[in-house]
């Protein structure tokens, strides 16, 4: 078995950004600031919408007020609003 010279279980080797409580792990989970820190966020307006920069990717929006709603659901959201965009840029590609 796994057991060391002392007869002892040796200590679970875990992958990082795992958190270890008792005999369960739980998965990290980055907080909202962290997950607005990790991008940077541009914004530029059009004659007619904007382009909103998210880290490398850019999203067009046909107007302003699409493109700010859009802005706020990611602020309030980031982790759920990232899974969605990398799943349509994924059958973009």
């Amino acid at each position: 078995m796994n057991e060391t010279m002392n007869g002892e279980m040796p200590e679970q080797q875990l992958a990082a950004g795992t958190i270890v409580q008792e005999d369960c792990a739980e998965k990290y989970r980055p907080s909202r600031q962290d997950c607005l820190r990790e991008y940077e966020v541009r914004l530029r307006f059009l004659t007619l919408g904007c382009i909103i920069e998210v880290g490398c990717k850019s999203i067009p929006f046909t107007t302003i007020k699409e493109g700010m709603e859009a802005l706020n659901a990611y602020v309030k959201d980031p982790i759920g609003l990232r899974k969605i965009w990398e799943e349509r840029f994924a059958k973009e590609e």
